[in-house]
């Protein structure tokens, strides 16, 4: 058997969002069974959840569908370059595509990225070679990636015309089939990710989640800020009165979705989520991301009591309006010790007259509890956040979470906290000094490690 392609994901996306994964897979097997309809059922994709079974050597059946599936589907993500699984698939089935081009001189672009979620901006050589990003399938896909999609419209166009370009894009390839192998061993592949640099810390990993609120579409943006627009040029509006009006500044960059934000001008791409994901990936965590709503205090309760921290990106012009005002004031009402907030300053915002008091006056307002302690000895409410500094508070406000975390953790339940953040067994003292980031890049270690022996599997090698 031969399977059309092979669906290459990592481990840790399925469990943020395992509904959306199999739904992905499933419409991109059903498509492709619409367009290559000779295809049997077996032959159409293979996925380890389906086709393992109890007592199964899952390496070398694994290996086995690397070695012989036509194409490889692979799920790009922060996961995803962060695992050490993922990274020998993918090296192998590249290894393959060489090998039958060295064979035969004939390139077959099998190995076939999706986009689901903007991955690190540090990726290797031998990736950034293959085109990750096709902007005819619409910028909502190449900003956001195929899980934004599927969150906004879970069958909407968007989504399907991606899904339909994926399909025909594994049919072309798999007509023309890379050689196989007669012998492969995952085990004693040498991936060429994770990125050296994206190794967390001691005592740093662990999931970040992210909230945002920020405008959007003209039928949801919040009348307190004026319309967005894709390009600023000016911030002058004609008024009534017809004199200029140059108290009106717009929040930046503005999409269909509250992620799309970008408030640094001139407008930057990726946006600001996006660039707030690979900052944290970058330290050695991972991220989900979702919209401040009406269940956000639950959502963060949640949170921590999976030992994880939060951050709320908050777009000051937006934080006064609904749909995001009650569920803002409402946290800051409450206790939310592990999770911060960002509110950075658009470089076009007002620096200073009446616009600029309206506009901060409104958020702290909204905010008044936090307002008064964001200049604390360690404060996760950062107000008038610049661009030149973004990354560092962020990181930073990341660090002074979890410490927070693990201070109040660890008096409960120190054994499952210390697993749950890698510090290791009793007896291991952590370091948590309260606002230290981690250096980056990370020291080397002062040596390689010894190779393993001869069927030893490799450190990492069952985590995809």
């Amino acid at each position: 058997m031969r399977p059309y392609f092979f669906f290459s994901y990592a481990r840790r996306d399925h469990e943020a969002g395992g509904a959306f994964v199999d739904q992905f897979f499933s419409d991109l097997r059903d498509e492709l069974a619409r367009i290559e309809p000779a295809a049997g059922p077996g032959e159409l994709a293979y996925r380890d959840t389906e086709r393992l079974r109890v007592g199964d050597d899952w390496e070398q059946q694994l290996s086995r569908m690397v070695a012989v599936s036509r194409t490889m589907v692979a799920l790009y993500s922060p996961a995803y370059f962060a695992s050490p699984y993922c990274g020998k698939e993918w090296t192998a089935f590249h290894g393959r595509m060489r090998r039958h081009q060295k064979l035969t001189g004939e390139a077959v672009p099998a190995l076939i990225p999706v986009l689901w979620e903007p991955p690190p901006g540090d990726l290797p050589a031998e990736v950034l070679r293959i085109q990750y990003v096709q902007h005819d399938l619409g910028a909502p896909y190449a900003t956001g990636g195929l899980r934004d999609l599927l969150r906004a419209d879970p069958h909407g166009p968007d989504y399907r015309r991606v899904v339909r370009a994926i399909a025909e894009r594994v049919r072309e390839a798999a007509v023309q089939p890379v050689a196989e192998l007669a012998q492969l061993d995952l085990g004693r592949v040498e991936g060429c990710f994770p990125v050296p640099a994206t190794v967390p810390p001691p005592g740093r990993s662990g999931m970040v989640r992210i909230f945002v609120a920020a405008g959007h579409t003209p039928a949801r943006r919040p009348a307190a800020a004026p319309a967005p627009a894709r390009h600023q040029q000016q911030h002058q509006h004609q008024g009534q009165d017809g004199h200029r009006d140059q108290d009106r500044y717009r929040g930046g960059w503005y999409g269909d979705r509250p992620w799309d934000w970008a408030p640094y001008h001139p407008p930057r791409l990726p946006s600001l989520v996006v660039q707030a994901q690979q900052a944290i990936t970058r330290a050695g965590h991972s991220t989900t991301l979702d919209e401040v709503g009406p269940g956000l205090a639950a959502s963060l309760d949640r949170a921590r009591e999976d030992n994880e921290v939060s951050v709320l990106l908050v777009d000051p012009w937006a934080a006064g309006a609904e749909p995001y005002r009650q569920a803002l004031h409402e946290f800051d009402d409450q206790n939310h010790p592990v999770t911060a907030v960002l509110v950075p300053v658009g470089t076009d915002d007002p620096p200073s007259g009446p616009a600029h008091s309206r506009l901060w006056g409104g958020v702290r307002d909204v905010f008044p509890r936090n307002w008064l302690h964001r200049s604390g000895p360690e404060p996760l409410f950062r107000v008038r956040v610049s661009r030149e500094r973004f990354e560092r508070e962020l990181l930073r406000t990341v660090s002074v979470a979890q410490n927070k975390l693990l201070d109040e953790a660890e008096e409960d339940d120190p054994l499952s906290v210390r697993a749950a953040f890698g510090l290791g067994g009793p007896g291991t003292a952590p370091a948590l000094p309260g606002l230290t980031i981690p250096a980056w890049p990370p020291a080397a270690p002062p040596g390689p490690p010894p190779p393993p022996a001869p069927g030893e599997p490799r450190e990492g090698d069952t985590e995809r």
